[in-house]
């Protein structure tokens, strides 16, 4: 994984579990990676994986098994598009209507732009 500076790396992984929850690459009582592998993997300290996976926990994305390991929830998918619906509207798109006030575009410029490059 790559991480950038503008976000907490603990919601970056998040986010990888939220892009393939709503890719369907992770599906409901799918086993997650333990703490300590996912840490390895990404190149991270496990206490930032466990801060990952006791927010996913408390957003009810994943559960743990005592002794058995980490799976993806029931219903994980619309928990997901529910969230990154409400991050998308509440911190993206204001940021994006800004950008295209500032730049002088509109909607149907973006739509023609849209239409070239396809």
């Amino acid at each position: 994984m790559k991480f950038n500076d503008k976000k907490s790396i603990f919601l970056q992984i998040a986010d990888y579990f939220y892009e393939n929850i709503l890719l369907r690459k992770m599906n409901d009582n799918d086993r997650i990676p333990s703490v300590r592998e996912l840490a390895v993997n990404i190149e991270v300290n496990p206490n930032t994986v466990m801060r990952t996976y006791q927010y996913l926990q408390d957003k009810q994305i994943i559960y743990n098994k005592r002794g058995i390991g980490y799976f993806i929830a029931e219903q994980a998918y619309d928990k997901a598009l529910k969230i990154k619906k409400e991050e998308f509207i509440n911190q993206d798109l204001p940021e994006f209507f800004k950008t295209l006030e500032l730049l002088q575009l509109n909607i149907n410029d973006l739509k023609n732009l849209k239409n070239e490059n396809q």
